[in-house]
C-alpha cells in the first residue's frame, strides 16, 4: 500500500514539474515574440505623432507665408472644423489649434479633439527655426497625448536631395494612454524631409515626406519595443494616410525581431512583415 502511495505522489509531483516547466517556456517564448497585435498597436503611436507633427508644422508655414498667399484656394492640413487662434508677443507666436469636445476629422480620417500649442520665433530670416507643442486634453484616434514636443526645422541639402528643402529633426517625449486606458511611453528622434511639394506651401496634397531614425516604446507590461528606420519611410500627402507607403522599419524586443516593409509606393495600408523567417501581410489600419 505504501508503495502504491508513493507512486501516486511521485506521479504528481513529476506532473507539476513538467506543466511548470511547459508554462514557463510558453511564457517565456511568447514574451520573446513580437505579435502581429504589438506590431500594430505600435503603428497607431507612430500615426499619431505622424499627425501632430503635421499639425505642427502646417501651422509655421501657414503663418511664414501669411503675407505671400496666392490666388485661389489654399490647401492646409487642417479641416475647416478647427479653430485656430494666434498671437504675437515679444516676437513669438503662440497659436492655438481648439479641435472641441466633439473633435474633427483630418482628410486622412483620423479624428482629433481637444487642444495643440504651438509656439515659435516671428524671425523666419534665420537659418535654423524651433517648432515647440504641448497639449490640453488632446486626443488622437481616442487616444490621449500627453508630453511635449520640439522640432528644429531648416533648409538644407542632403543625401535624399541635393536641392535645398525643409528638414525637420523632432525630439519625441511622449505619453499615450489608449481608450481601455493602457499606457505606452515612447521616446526617440526623427528626421523628416520634404522632398516634394516644398515650394508650393498652399498646397498640402502635393507633399510627400522622407523620415528616418529611431526610438523605444514601452507597453503596459513592460517591454521595450526598440525600432530603427532602416530604410527611409516614405509618407505621400496624396494618399490621404498617416502610414508610410515606402521605406522599412526594424523592431527588436526581448532579443526577438520583427522587419516590416512598407512597400512600393502604393497608396494602401498593408505591410509584409517578417519574423523568424516567415513573411506575412497585414494590415496596419485594423
Amino acid at each position: 500500500m505504501k508503495t502504491k502511495f508513493l507512486l501516486i505522489a511521485t506521479f504528481i509531483t513529476l506532473s507539476f514539474f513538467i506543466s511548470c516547466n511547459s508554462d514557463d517556456k510558453t511564457n517565456d517564448e511568447t514574451a520573446k515574440t513580437i505579435s502581429n497585435d504589438e506590431i500594430i498597436t505600435n503603428s497607431k503611436i507612430d500615426a499619431s505623432i505622424e499627425d501632430v507633427t503635421n499639425i505642427a508644422e502646417d501651422q509655421f508655414t501657414a503663418q511664414q507665408n501669411s503675407t505671400n498667399k496666392p490666388g485661389g484656394t489654399i490647401k492646409n492640413f487642417l479641416p475647416s472644423c478647427a479653430v485656430i487662434t494666434t498671437i504675437l508677443t515679444n516676437n513669438t507666436w503662440t497659436t492655438t489649434v481648439d479641435f472641441g469636445v466633439e473633435g474633427c476629422t483630418l482628410e486622412n480620417g483620423n479624428s482629433v479633439k481637444g487642444k495643440m500649442i504651438i509656439t515659435f520665433s516671428n524671425d523666419f530670416t534665420a537659418p535654423t527655426q524651433t517648432i515647440s507643442y504641448t497639449f490640453e486634453g488632446f486626443y488622437h484616434n481616442g487616444k490621449k497625448l500627453q508630453g511635449s514636443k520640439s522640432i528644429v526645422r531648416t533648409r538644407k541639402s542632403t543625401a535624399l536631395l541635393l536641392a535645398q528643402h525643409p528638414v525637420a529633426t523632432a525630439a519625441i517625449d511622449m505619453t499615450i494612454t489608449f481608450d481601455d486606458g493602457s499606457v505606452y511611453t515612447r521616446k526617440g528622434s526623427l528626421t523628416k524631409e520634404t522632398i516634394a511639394g516644398y515650394d508650393t506651401w498652399f498646397n498640402w496634397e502635393d507633399n510627400v515626406f522622407v523620415v528616418t531614425g529611431s526610438g523605444s516604446t514601452t507597453f503596459p507590461n513592460g517591454d521595450t519595443f526598440s525600432a530603427e528606420i532602416t530604410t527611409p519611410l516614405e509618407f505621400k500627402a496624396s494618399c490621404k494616410t498617416s502610414i508610410a507607403v515606402k521605406g522599412i522599419l526594424s523592431i527588436t524586443k526581448n532579443g526577438a525581431t520583427a522587419v516590416i516593409d512598407y512597400g512600393n509606393g502604393d497608396c494602401n495600408t498593408l505591410v509584409t512583415v517578417t519574423k523568424n523567417g516567415v513573411t506575412e501581410e497585414i494590415d496596419l489600419k485594423k
